[in-house]
């Protein structure tokens, strides 16, 4: 891998940020690019010194060029929680659509192999337990979600049509619940809502009654799985996360306990669409990858938590978009 020059989009995010480290780590030659609509400098400050990394302010869904060569692209680019969805539906949709257009028209233009951050809600709120790369989903086009999870499903099909068609080298990874340093604390999404709160010292914000589930891994294996995935011959989509289930009560409990936070659980109606169960069927990674996680959800928790402790006080006290009332059931 030493030597190669990278192309991440979504770079500013939280999973670009953690792949463009660990591929400037691989002795590669990175170009990062984003928008910043969702992420954020701070992320990559670190590597601006590097000679090895070189970063671009620029929106996907516009017409992408890189001059130079380049041997891999990964598209990282994407708003990735149901608050941004509400907040940018138009954007949402683009760059799953004409922002991975665009990509898989450079990989063609520059013989690069290009692999697309698809996701476990492509499967929708699932009717298959845990889910395999063969369950196609119980997906709403039209709802709230829906901005989201079909342009995933475009994606998908629109870079298996590349590598059918035009013979591109291509790579699908359905990534399911990641945690870890540089997540957005305000973000909406539950691991980094419950330590906002319990930092705030406010209640905990449980929706529905808490007995839906979700299965979170650490970034640093997912990143592994990536990386792997990349190298393989695998053309055909594969899951990466972790398949340790947990309820959302339960897991409310877990971090009250590790916070030693003094609060109190209260419960709001359950969002549109919500997926009542989550857990991904990882037999595919283990046989193509050799891949599994490896770092146990408490080990992964507290360098989190530790993360979220660092950050400063107008961080910390930032709200979750407004937006997100119109997510709810009524």
């Amino acid at each position: 891998m030493s030597g190669k020059r990278v192309l991440v989009t979504g770079a500013a995010g939280f999973l670009g940020s953690h792949l463009c480290d660990r591929f400037i780590a691989e002795g590669c030659e990175v170009v990062g690019m984003d928008n910043l609509i969702t992420g954020d400098l701070k992320n990559i400050e670190h590597l601006f010194p590097s000679k090895s990394f070189t970063f671009f302010n620029h929106d996907v869904s516009n017409f992408v060029h890189v001059s130079g060569p380049l041997d891999y692209i990964l598209h990282f680019a994407s708003p990735a929680s149901p608050i941004d969805y509400l907040k940018i539906p138009i954007q949402t949709l683009k760059v799953g659509s004409l922002g991975t257009h665009n990509l898989l028209g450079l990989a063609k233009a520059k013989n690069a192999r290009i692999l697309v951050a698809s996701t476990s809600e492509i499967y929708g709120d699932p009717e298959e337990h845990p889910q395999k790369e063969t369950y196609w989903g119980n997906v709403n086009p039209i709802g709230p979600r829906g901005v989201y999870d079909e342009a995933k499903r475009f994606q998908e099909a629109m870079t298996m049509a590349y590598h059918r068609f035009h013979g591109l080298e291509t790579r699908i990874v359905r990534i399911f619940n990641t945690y870890g340093p540089r997540m957005r604390l305000n973000d909406g999404r539950v691991l980094p809502a419950f330590i906002g709160q319990a930092l705030r010292g406010e209640d905990f914000t449980v929706f529905g009654d808490g007995s839906q589930t979700r299965s979170f891994c650490y970034v640093d294996d997912l990143v592994e799985g990536i990386f792997r995935l990349l190298k393989s011959d695998f053309s055909e989509p594969v899951n990466l996360g972790n398949p340790d289930e947990i309820t959302i009560r339960e897991f409310a409990d877990e971090i009250i306990r590790l916070t030693g936070a003094k609060t109190k659980i209260v419960y709001r109606d359950l969002p549109h669409d919500d997926p009542k169960k989550r857990r991904p069927d990882i037999t595919l990674a283990k046989k193509v990858l050799d891949w599994t996680p490896k770092v146990h959800r408490s080990e992964g928790l507290e360098k989190t938590l530790a993360y979220f402790k660092s950050l400063d006080r107008d961080e910390l006290y930032k709200k979750e978009h407004k937006h997100f009332d119109k997510f709810i059931k009524r």
